[in-house]
């Protein structure tokens, strides 16, 4: 998760934010809030560009019901949530209250508060505690890097065809192409990276929006 996408300059990463959907009070308040509680975690929020992108794209796929794999303090959830119709639903998985008090906070003040259902433990047990028929129209993955490949294998099957399904920080800010870079969350995305790439159940491609969202289609 970053705030800005990897491989440009400061000046061209504004351009492309002042060329997008303008971030509104909400969004901004959230970012800066969200700074100013967690210095340490703000780079877990995604950026502006890329809360355009989602909610665009959720908008574009008809999604009526969402799942996200990490919440934070809700910036994701809330554009999800905006490209969902009057009726739609975004099942939250996180393991933070703190975060998510956060996220509830500006649910309620953006009014998607009431198409979001938050549900706060390991992300995995909640997947593999729904019902087996639940389906889910679009998938977003943010979460422990190191669980990435496990979370695709209970998403995938969930996930209608024709459905999308996006990964975040599929880049690991360059550090992917490194051999010298052995840290187990990096070794997490590789394997996550090869392990879509030779999935035929999907279609995919990897973007360079952020620090790499992985978006496919579930075929």
């Amino acid at each position: 998760m970053t705030r800005t996408t990897e491989g440009l300059s400061p000046e061209l990463h504004d351009y492309i934010v002042a060329h997008s959907e303008p971030v509104d009070p909400v969004l901004a308040d959230l970012a800066e809030e969200t700074a100013r509680l967690f210095p340490d975690h703000k780079g877990m929020q995604i950026g502006p560009e890329q809360g355009a992108f989602t909610t665009l794209l959720t908008r574009l796929s008809g999604a009526r019901d969402v799942v996200e794999i990490g919440t934070f303090t809700g910036y994701s959830s809330i554009c999800f949530a905006r490209g969902l119709p009057e009726d739609g639903t975004l099942l939250a998985l996180d393991i933070s209250e703190e975060w998510t008090s956060v996220a509830r906070r500006y649910w309620e003040r953006d009014g998607v508060a009431g198409k979001i259902d938050l549900r706060i433990g390991p992300a995995l047990d909640s997947l593999r505690a729904l019902p087996e028929d639940t389906r889910f129209d679009l998938a977003f993955l943010d979460a422990d890097k190191t669980g990435y490949v496990d979370y695709w294998e209970e998403l995938v099957p969930r996930i209608r065809p024709g459905g999308l399904l996006l990964a975040d920080n599929t880049l690991s800010h360059g550090r992917v192409v490194d051999p010298a870079q052995t840290a187990p969350h990096v070794q997490g995305i590789r394997d996550f990276n090869d392990r879509v790439a030779a999935d035929d159940r999907v279609s995919q491609v990897l973007l360079p929006i952020g620090d790499g969202l992985t978006l496919a289609r579930r075929n």
